[in-house]
């Protein structure tokens, strides 16, 4: 199983234990939350879902990611701006790289984080509940067109 699947399946299995509706609508939404590599917007999932399923409003797709927000499945990067962002592939704190140019997310893969809020609690006694570590700049596609 790939972890596209095991993904899509541990948000699957989350709403079953809760009793929730499984509609063909919503496993719309968890099949995009599950293999985006791009943290989709709402706005984005939305008109995915309508590809297959025109009569699907806009209230249900953001329905639906509240509710998996609520148990934990996806990862919500919100702005200042405006525009929150999803991530059902890592539900979990971790540190992103944010393109100022075209809005562009990436996951990196840092050594050393978890040591990082370690010490950092250790040092001040602040008992770190969650994090979030974004970096801004330009993705290489766009740095080529600046250069």
């Amino acid at each position: 199983m790939s972890d596209e699947e095991a993904r899509f399946e541990t948000m699957l299995k989350r709403l079953r234990e809760h009793k929730f509706r499984i509609t063909p609508q919503r496993l719309a939404v968890l099949r995009i939350l599950s293999r985006s590599d791009g943290h989709p917007s709402v706005e984005t999932i939305y008109e995915r879902v309508k590809q297959d399923f025109p009569t699907t409003s806009l209230a249900t797709v953001y329905k639906t990611v509240a509710l998996l927000k609520h148990l934990g499945e996806v990862l919500e990067l919100g702005f200042p701006e405006g525009g929150n962002r999803y991530d059902g592939k890592k539900p979990f704190p971790h540190p992103h790289l944010i393109c100022t140019k075209c809005g562009r997310i990436e996951d990196p893969e840092p050594a050393g984080l978890a040591d990082l809020t370690h010490q950092l609690a250790s040092n001040t006694g602040f008992h770190v509940v969650t994090h979030r570590l974004d970096f801004f700049g330009l993705c290489s596609n766009c740095w080529r067109e600046e250069g």
